[in-house]
């Protein structure tokens, strides 16, 4: 299911201002990267939402949006369809819940957003461990 180009994940963790090189990083990684990215965006997003820092709050929020909007934009729809259309799904409840989050100043919805992600993660990080799924993966990116 992911990536469907390896490049749309790299542009987009490269967007989002990191200091690590991600060059040699397998499709695999960047996407665990990405996810990585979002919960952090999420977690500042909540500590400026309680210093009431409202830019930097705004500003983390978007961040974290644009990482799962460029998750979602790296979907492999050619592997399987209903599961990249659910994920296709998720990611997209997941940005409208950080709009609202962000309209509304609710740590509850941060909190559930980083929850989806958090499960998202450790699903993804599981099968790494798992290289017939590894070997999937890369052959889908080509």
């Amino acid at each position: 299911m992911y990536p469907a180009s390896g490049d749309k994940a790299l542009k987009q963790y490269q967007q989002i201002g990191t200091t690590m090189t991600v060059d040699d990083a397998s499709p695999h990684r960047l996407i665990q990267l990405l996810m990585e990215h979002a919960l952090k965006c999420i977690h500042f997003s909540r500590g400026y939402m309680e210093r009431g820092a409202i830019e930097k709050k705004g500003n983390a929020i978007g961040d974290a949006i644009n990482v799962i909007n460029g998750l979602q934009a790296s979907l492999n729809h050619t592997v399987s369809k209903r599961m990249s259309e659910n994920f296709d799904a998720l990611y997209a409840y997941m940005m409208r819940r950080l709009l609202e989050a962000n309209l509304k100043n609710d740590q509850s919805i941060l909190d559930e957003v980083a929850g989806l992600m958090s499960e998202l993660k450790e699903a993804w990080d599981a099968i790494a461990d798992d290289p017939e799924v590894i070997v999937a993966v890369a052959q889908t990116d080509t």
